[in-house]
């Protein structure tokens, strides 16, 4: 009895077995293929390797990375081009599953929605703007050079600003932005905001002594101690 009960599960284990191989698609296929792919629905074997899983090479026998964002597989050139240099050409490694999977039953996008910079060669790091717009909002306009300065590439928020470059926030002066620089124009500011002395007495106290350039405030005071000044024009106490 027991080997009849052996064999009739090895009967039953082989049949499984074979259906896997004979109709992939309805013993252990996640999903529905997106619509693109939809004539591949009945051969699971174009993109996978038996035990192996998709293969990249797979899908670049229909894909080829340098035309990506550019031409359609059949060669034809897309309508709209996905970006204006496609990014598919600056992977360090052509490891389509990384990002993709063509099943409705799973992410098609992997990496909850996020692209990992890290596939990207060193180099197109630094070129933003080839894959993302610009804000057009009045700090952005502003502000040239790598996104970098302030965001990071694993999530655009919350950014970072070294403020402490240019001026401390400490004690009094952390205050909302429009203080300092009004109606957000980041390109200039103002300490008269909040302190009551007037432009004129401030040339007047500046003037005896010997500063010329009070103008700039924080060329020459760091943040709210008093005596904690750069080496400004005319000199004065904490020079560097």
């Amino acid at each position: 009895m027991k080997r009849l009960v052996i064999w009739v599960l090895a009967v039953n284990i082989g049949i499984l077995a074979l259906l896997v191989f004979v109709y992939p698609q309805l013993m252990v296929s996640p999903g529905k293929l997106v619509p693109a792919h939809h004539a591949l629905e009945t051969d699971c074997f174009a993109c996978h390797t038996p035990f192996l899983g998709a293969q990249a090479d797979r899908c670049m026998s229909c894909h080829k990375p340098a035309d990506i964002g550019r031409l359609t597989s059949t060669g034809a050139p897309l309508a709209k081009p996905l970006s204006p240099i496609p990014f598919h050409q600056k992977l360090i490694s052509q490891d389509c599953m990384a990002c993709h999977s063509d099943h409705t039953g799973v992410r098609r996008f992997r990496q909850q929605g996020r692209f990992n910079h890290a596939l990207l060669q060193p180099q197109t790091l630094q070129q933003c703007q080839t894959c993302h717009t610009a804000p057009r909002d009045n700090l952005h306009r502003q502000i040239s050079g790598s996104c970098n300065q302030c965001h990071t590439q694993e999530r655009w928020t919350p950014a970072t600003f070294d403020h402490n470059r240019y001026f401390v926030l400490d004690r009094d002066h952390n205050v909302p932005c429009a203080t300092c620089h009004v109606r957000n124009n980041y390109r200039t500011y103002t300490c008269y905001g909040c302190h009551e002395h007037t432009p004129a007495n401030i040339r007047n106290e500046h003037e005896e002594e010997g500063i010329r350039n009070f103008e700039d405030c924080a060329e020459c005071h760091r943040g709210a101690d008093e005596g904690d000044r750069r080496g400004g024009e005319g000199g004065g106490e904490g020079d560097d």
